[in-house]
C-alpha cells in the first residue's frame, strides 16, 4: 500500500514538473493564437515579427546576465541605470570612434556590475538592497548628465539599425551564454550556489569570487546592450532604461525561471521568456489597449505565472 502511494506521489510530481516545464511554451502558443485571431493575423505578419525582434534586442542581452544572477538565487535591479549611463558614454564617444565607444560602454557596465558584486559579497548586504541603491545612484548620474539637454548620438549610428548587423551579435551572445551555462564548470558552479551556498563552499567552489564575476559579467552585457539601445533610440535622456529591471524579471519568470535559483534553471527561459514578453506587449499595443491597463494585465499575468510555477517545497530566499 505504501509503495503504491509513493509511486502515485512520484507520478504526480513528475506530471507537475512536466507541466511547469511546458507552461511557457504553451503560454507563448496561446498568446500568438489569441493576438493573431483578435488582430486578423496582423500580429504574425512579417513586418510585425520584425518589429518584435527589434524591440527585444536590449531585453534579451540583459536577460542573459540577469539569468546567471538569478540562478545563484540573487537579484539585480540596476540594469536599467547601467543602460542609461553606458548609453550616454556611447552617444558621446561615438562622435569620435565607434569601437572606442563600444569598449568603454562595456567597461562602464562591468565596473558598475563589479561594484554591485563587491558590495553584495564583502558587506553581506542583500543583492536586492544593494542593486536598488546603485539603481538610484546611477539613475541620478544619468539625470545629472542629461539635465540641460538629451545626449544625442551621431547620425551615422542610425544606419547600423539593421537586422543583419544586430541579430548575429545577439545570437552570438545567446550562444555563448548557453555554452557557459550548459557546457562549462562556470554553469555548474552558479547552479550549485543557487541550490545551496554552504554546500557549494564545502565542495570547493569560491563562492565570493564567483558572485562578483557574475555581477561583473551581467554589467558588461548591459554595457554592450547600451550600444544597441543608442543605435535604436538615438537620443539618451534621464529616463533611458527605466523599468528595464522589472521587464527582465517578468520575462525570465514568464519563461519558467524559478525565483529561488538552483539546478532546475534552463537557459531556454531567456529566449522563451523574452518572446512571451515581447509578444504580449506587441499584442496589447496592436489592440490599442490603454497603457495603464496594459501594465495591469502584465502584473496579473506575472503573478499568475509565479503562483503556478513556484515550488512550495522550496523556501524562496533572495541572497
Amino acid at each position: 500500500m505504501k509503495k503504491t502511494l509513493r509511486a502515485a506521489k512520484k507520478q504526480t510530481c513528475i506530471g507537475g514538473n512536466l507541466f511547469q516545464a511546458l507552461l511557457p511554451y504553451i503560454g507563448l502558443l496561446v498568446l500568438v493564437l489569441i493576438f493573431g485571431t483578435m488582430t486578423n493575423f496582423t500580429s504574425v505578419s512579417l513586418r510585425n515579427l520584425r518589429l518584435i525582434v527589434q524591440q527585444s534586442y536590449v531585453l534579451v542581452i540583459c536577460s542573459v546576465g540577469v539569468f546567471f544572477i538569478m540562478t545563484m538565487g540573487s537579484l539585480d535591479f540596476s540594469q536599467g541605470s547601467i543602460i542609461g549611463v553606458a548609453s550616454i558614454a556611447v552617444a558621446f564617444l561615438a562622435q569620435f570612434n565607434l569601437i572606442l565607444a563600444v569598449i568603454v560602454s562595456i567597461a562602464v557596465g562591468a565596473v558598475i556590475g563589479f561594484i554591485n558584486g563587491f558590495l553584495f559579497v564583502k558587506f553581506k548586504v542583500s543583492s536586492f538592497i544593494v542593486t536598488i541603491c546603485t539603481m538610484f545612484i546611477f539613475r541620478g548620474v544619468c539625470a545629472f548628465l542629461t539635465t540641460e539637454k538629451p545626449m544625442s548620438a551621431p547620425m551615422y549610428m542610425y544606419s547600423l539599425d539593421q537586422l543583419y548587423i544586430i541579430v548575429p551579435a545577439v545570437a552570438v551572445i545567446l550562444g555563448l551564454g548557453w555554452f557557459l551555462f550548459s557546457g562549462t564548470s562556470f554553469g555548474r558552479k552558479i547552479k550549485a550556489i543557487g541550490a545551496g551556498e554552504t554546500a557549494a563552499k564545502f565542495s570547493g567552489i569560491r563562492v565570493a569570487s564567483t558572485k562578483i564575476f557574475v555581477y561583473t559579467l551581467a554589467g558588461a552585457l548591459a554595457g554592450f546592450a547600451a550600444t544597441i539601445n543608442t543605435i535604436r533610440v538615438g537620443s539618451i535622456t534621464a529616463t533611458s532604461g527605466t523599468l528595464l529591471e522589472t521587464n527582465i524579471m517578468i520575462a525570465l519568470v514568464l519563461g519558467g525561471m524559478p525565483v529561488a535559483g538552483g539546478s532546475k534553471n534552463r537557459f531556454s527561459s531567456v529566449i522563451v521568456g523574452v518572446l512571451l514578453f515581447a509578444v504580449l506587449n506587441n499584442g496589447l499595443a496592436l489592440l490599442q489597449i490603454d497603457p495603464n491597463i496594459q501594465q495591469l494585465i502584465r502584473g496579473v499575468l506575472f503573478l499568475a505565472i509565479v503562483v503556478a510555477t513556484t515550488d512550495r517545497n522550496v523556501a524562496i530566499v533572495v541572497k
